[in-house]
């Protein structure tokens, strides 16, 4: 099922943070029906780096491409700014679609971006973001890939700024909203009040972010159509890595952390090894 096809159902959507194919297929293993690829995590976890705008374009696009060897599942995929100006914007929806992204995220912050959830954040005119817009629209091969239009406006403009913005890049044609940051349940509420009946709208869980923590089944009463939780799995990840190392220095062997981590064996079963000897052993000589 596409994207475009799954959103028009009146059911949220959840959508995972994934970095790599191994966090793809355990995600897709866990039954989700879409992932996001977060720009965000791909700093952490290729550079090691917080997400300043740092990651490139063609990084993110190597990763998406890895990611649609491993998984059938739609992605949503963050295009930053587009990377530039309105072309830089298309080529980066060109070069995305044929990686396999299923919908590009693009946002109004200027260059170099910072995390939605970073403050000192600076914005482009409305109106040249409206261009990019319109422009990866007439460069996408399928309507069926999805614009996805961010503003980061509520830290910058204030709350009332965002929403005339979301609204000028509804009507250059993007075909769901991301209004980054509300600050309260309220601001949520008045989102989805404004636009639910509209436009696809997705909201974004960090954790220790501006934004209060809800559950999908209360985003989903009130409106929404997709929630991300994009960077949860790094979260959940540095800390595990960091416990494991500690454990390691401190005992110099793994066998006091194995109740903690997979043996060769289980991780093997978790990325398909034995399923892919025995496809390979299918194609071997008689």
């Amino acid at each position: 099922m596409s994207l475009k096809i799954r959103l028009a159902e009146h059911r949220i959507l959840i959508a995972p943070g994934v970095y790599d194919g191994l966090t793809a297929s355990i995600a897709a293993s866990a039954g989700f029906e879409a992932l996001y690829l977060s720009g965000a995590a791909v700093a952490y976890t290729r550079l090691g780096r917080p997400d300043i705008g740092l990651s490139t374009m063609s990084e993110m696009a190597d990763t998406m491409a890895l990611i649609r060897d491993r998984v059938v599942q739609p992605v949503i995929i963050d295009a930053d700014t587009g990377f530039g100006n309105a072309l830089n914007a298309q080529r980066t929806m060109r070069i995305y679609e044929r990686a396999g992204a299923s919908a590009l995220q693009v946002e109004d912050q200027s260059s170099p971006k910072r995390c939605g959830h970073l403050s000192d954040k600076s914005l482009i005119p409305a109106d040249e973001m409206a261009g990019k817009i319109r422009a990866m629209a007439d460069a996408r091969a399928s309507t069926e890939t999805l614009i996805i239009a961010r503003t980061d406006a509520i830290a910058v403009e204030g709350f009332q700024a965002a929403l005339d913005r979301a609204e000028t890049y509804v009507e250059a044609g993007a075909d769901a909203l991301f209004i980054e940051a509300p600050r309260s349940g309220e601001e949520l509420g008045q989102i989805a009040a404004t636009f639910k009946k509209r436009v696809p709208l997705l909201a974004n869980m960090v954790e220790g972010g501006a934004t209060p923590i809800n559950s999908a089944a209360d985003l989903e009463a009130a409106g929404f159509s997709i929630v991300i939780f994009p960077g949860g799995i790094v979260r959940a990840l540095a800390k595990a890595a960091g416990d494991y190392y500690a454990s390691l220095a401190e005992h110099g062997s793994n066998r006091p952390f194995a109740d903690r981590m997979f043996d060769f064996d289980g991780l093997n079963r978790v990325i398909g090894t034995p399923e892919m000897l025995a496809l390979g052993q299918t194609y071997d000589s008689n």
